[in-house]
């Protein structure tokens, strides 16, 4: 699975982490995370993240 980059802040989402602390669970990907969860350390919308190269 890709791995994204938040274009604000620079976090990674891991599918093969997730994202626990926001109910996200280990083996989730991006595409399949709800459209209303957004980056736990900036805060923008799934919308400001790219696919990491």
């Amino acid at each position: 699975m890709k791995k994204y980059v938040c274009s604000a802040c620079g976090y990674i989402y891991d599918p093969e982490v997730g994202d626990p602390d926001s109910g996200i669970a280990p083996g989730t990907a991006f595409e399949d995370i709800p459209d209303d969860w957004v980056c736990p350390i900036c805060g923008v919308g799934k919308d400001m993240f790219e696919v990491s190269e």
